[in-house]
């Protein structure tokens, strides 16, 4: 899955929330100073192109929706920081992570706690 750029993203976050909508609908979610209305309609038909967005023809207006889901960027995107700056490894983000933030290890401890009802959650048994 291609990487989006910070633009396309944006435009993307808001489609994920939105579910559905028209260009001026996406705008509307973009904090001032809001972005010309071609420049928004550009972004979305690049989306379209690389294939994260589908739309619905009314005429001449086009109702945009998101072809792929937030939490499939997530995973994918998450995959290639993990390769990209940590050798591939999950441990070594993580520890990473709990150095940079002076993590505790009782907050280590909430955080594999809550890592496992997740995991509980997804996989009941």
């Amino acid at each position: 899955m291609k990487e989006l750029t910070k633009a396309e993203e944006q435009i993307m976050q808001i489609l994920w929330k939105l579910e559905t909508g028209f260009v001026k609908d996406i705008i509307e979610q973009i904090p001032a100073p809001q972005p010309a209305y071609n420049t928004v309609s550009t972004i979305v038909r690049i989306l379209e192109q690389k294939g994260f967005v589908g739309h619905n023809a009314y005429g001449k207006t086009h109702e945009y929706f998101p072809l792929v889901s937030k939490r499939d960027y997530t995973r994918s995107y998450m995959k290639n920081f993990i390769r990209n700056y940590f050798s591939g490894s999950f441990q070594e983000m993580v520890s990473f992570f709990a150095k940079e933030d002076n993590l505790s290890v009782s907050e280590l401890d909430e955080l594999i706690d809550e890592v496992k009802r997740d995991l509980e959650d997804e996989n009941p048994s």
